[in-house]
């Protein structure tokens, strides 16, 4: 049985190093000492091998590599991302891919350096591993070191959950079992950035509290972000990594993700992959999940694959067309962009966005590169007007479809004065170029989409409404305002209704069919929400009365209809609950997410029912 000694200190104050050496009579032997020579960095040896840690960085010679967890949103290589197990990024000293070859080469050159920015840039944001052995089966050139080290522990590194879980002592062990060698000895360093696991930390408490960051807690963690030194990125991607982590999100995410490997392994993309990508899109904007999660992985893994019977080419080609019309060899400028070029860009835009299709924006890229080009190269100071024009237009459309997407998918958006205006700013602007063409852009499409719940319907209806009569002079933004606040108040009682009411009746609704039962859990009820400080007043009768409706009809569905309907096929029956029942259809796919799994059963199958195929 192997034994190890550990080493635990700060050679800066805010990098904190783990060290360890495993091995049998690790106790007993001399592997470490401290470099005068070099400001008293710390160096750990074995025959051929050395890791050195300084005040700045690290050191290395010899065999091993670092190893760490991937976090969400950083550059992942497609093998690795097309692989769902793969969840950790491992460097070997001396290794370089071959894309001719398509596999991993090595050198007998492994001796080199990196600063700690570095490591904690290039590989994760809070902790990383550091490695080297010292085994008789580890043995020959360095290269040859290498490549063993690869073929017995590389696969198992790359799928460990040790790695992210920290877990050094399961990590050790599942190394010597792979080794297989009793005579091995293992160096292990692991590094963590101190100041980045202060603020992923008190991020982490803070958003899976209940998915939402208050403005002051958020000043917060900016204040800590700004005293430390954190940049924007690091910030950022530590952000996303902490949100993708949450079940909730993970879940959407990583079936998303799913879709698009299976499409990227058969090189296309067919419809009803397409309509399943776009309800977990629809379905990210409820669950508050960033778009760029999403965005990360179209780009990795959806590029250049082929949309089966999606129809994208003529948007594409007619944007091409009229943005690459601005520009001409000779003359500075063939034509101006026009109204009607203007709105074929904005349904343009409008398709793209739909189909996640980031061919608009690449040809947007290229023209506004062109752009900066021509007037570098002495264009017309009319041709970055023209292109301004576009860009204008744009601007409003993502501010206004934003927002919109926001108020009709997002539960317990804070709305204000200053959206609103921004609403009312941009609604004149796109009324202006066509009358009707904000409602037909962003109101059309929103209220005929299947996944948009009862009270996103309500906030859009109002939301609507308002605008057009602030526009007349008969409603003021205040008061545009309070309506919106109060059909939030709203949603967000009846959503802890719903969630502290449902595990008492869901099974037994029978037993509250009487009124008086009803109130009496009614009161029940009150008190445990006042008391756990989620509301303030009482629960209006009408909007209880719902929840228990809800309930009951949420019952009847998963005891009668459902299995039904997986049994028969019946897709007939199942669209008639959606459209009669009132029940969101988020919600109600959620239930036969839970139904499928607690049974057992194939989750392909619910994917066909819901697209209706037989």
């Amino acid at each position: 049985m192997h034994t190890d000694i550990r080493l635990h200190g700060q050679p800066d104050q805010h990098i904190e190093y783990y060290a360890i050496a495993a091995g049998i009579d690790a106790h007993k032997r001399f592997f470490f000492n401290f470099d005068q020579s070099r400001d008293d960095d710390l160096r750990f040896f074995s025959p051929g091998n050395e890791f050195t840690i300084g005040t700045t960085g690290i050191s290395h010679q010899g065999n091993g590599g670092s190893f760490c967890e991937y976090m969400f949103g950083v550059d992942q290589p497609i093998a690795d991302l097309a692989k769902g197990d793969v969840i950790n990024r491992l460097v070997l000293y001396g290794g370089r891919y071959d894309k001719d070859a398509g596999n991993l080469r090595f050198s007998d050159v492994t001796n080199g350096s990196l600063s700690y920015e570095k490591i904690f840039f290039e590989g994760n944001a809070v902790f990383n591993y550091f490695f080297f052995l010292h085994s008789e089966k580890i043995a020959g050139t360095p290269q040859q070191q290498q490549e063993l080290i690869l073929r017995l522990l590389g696969k198992a590194i790359k799928r460990s959950t040790a790695v992210g879980d920290q877990d050094d002592n399961t990590l050790i062990s599942e190394i010597f079992a792979l080794l297989d060698d009793p005579k091995a000895q293992l160096y292990l360093f692991k590094l963590v950035n101190k100041k980045h696991q202060e603020y992923c930390d008190i991020f982490k408490s803070l958003y899976f509290r209940n998915k939402k960051i208050a403005d002051e807690e958020f000043a917060r963690l900016s204040e800590l972000a700004n005293r430390y030194g954190i940049d924007r990125y690091q910030q950022e991607r530590i952000r996303i990594d902490v949100m993708y982590k949450h079940p909730d999100n993970k879940r959407i995410v990583d079936e998303y993700k799913n879709i698009l490997i299976a499409c990227n392994r058969k090189g296309e993309i067919n419809k009803l992959e397409n309509a399943r990508l776009t309800r977990l899109k629809t379905l990210s904007v409820r669950n508050k999940i960033p778009g760029a999660l999403f965005y990360t992985l179209d780009e990795m893994l959806k590029k250049d694959k082929k949309m089966v019977d999606l129809e994208e080419n003529d948007y594409i080609s007619e944007t091409r067309q009229i943005l690459e019309g601005l520009f001409l060899t000779e003359s500075q400028i063939e034509s101006t962009i026009d109204r009607e070029d203007m709105l074929k860009l904005l349904f343009a835009k409008k398709q793209a966005a739909e189909n996640r299709d980031h061919t608009f924006e690449e040809i947007l890229l290229d023209a506004s590169k062109a752009c900066d080009e021509k007037i570098r190269d002495g264009a017309d100071i009319s041709l970055l007007e023209g292109f301004s024009y576009i860009i204008t237009y744009f601007d409003r459309y993502d501010t206004a479809s934003s927002i919109i997407s926001q108020l009709a998918f997002m539960e317990n958006v804070k709305s204000s004065e200053e959206m609103l205006r921004s609403l009312l700013g941009n609604k004149s602007e796109f009324d202006a170029l066509k009358a009707g063409l904000f409602k037909e852009l962003f109101i059309t499409g929103i209220l005929e989409n299947k996944y948009l719940g009862h009270y996103g319907r309500k906030k859009v209806t109002t939301l609507t409404r308002g605008l057009n009569l602030i526009e007349e002079k008969r409603l003021t933004i205040p008061d545009l305002l309070q309506q919106l606040r109060s059909i939030d108040t709203e949603e967000r009682i009846s959503l802890v209704l719903l969630e502290h009411v449902r595990d008492r009746i869901r099974n037994f609704y029978s037993k509250y069919a009487t009124k008086a039962d009803q109130d009496a859990l009614k009161r029940e009820v009150t008190d445990e929400l006042r008391h756990k400080k989620l509301i303030d007043g009482e629960i209006p009768d009408a909007l209880f009365r719902e929840t228990i409706l809800a309930i009951k009809k949420e019952a009847i569905y998963i005891h009668n209809l459902l299995p039904s309907i997986i049994d028969a096929r019946d897709i007939a029956l199942r669209e008639d609950f959606l459209e009669n029942s009132g029940l969101d259809r988020f919600y109600v796919e959620e239930l036969e997410r839970e139904y499928y799994e607690l049974n057992g059963l194939n989750m392909e199958e619910l994917y066909q029912i819901r697209k209706g195929l037989n």
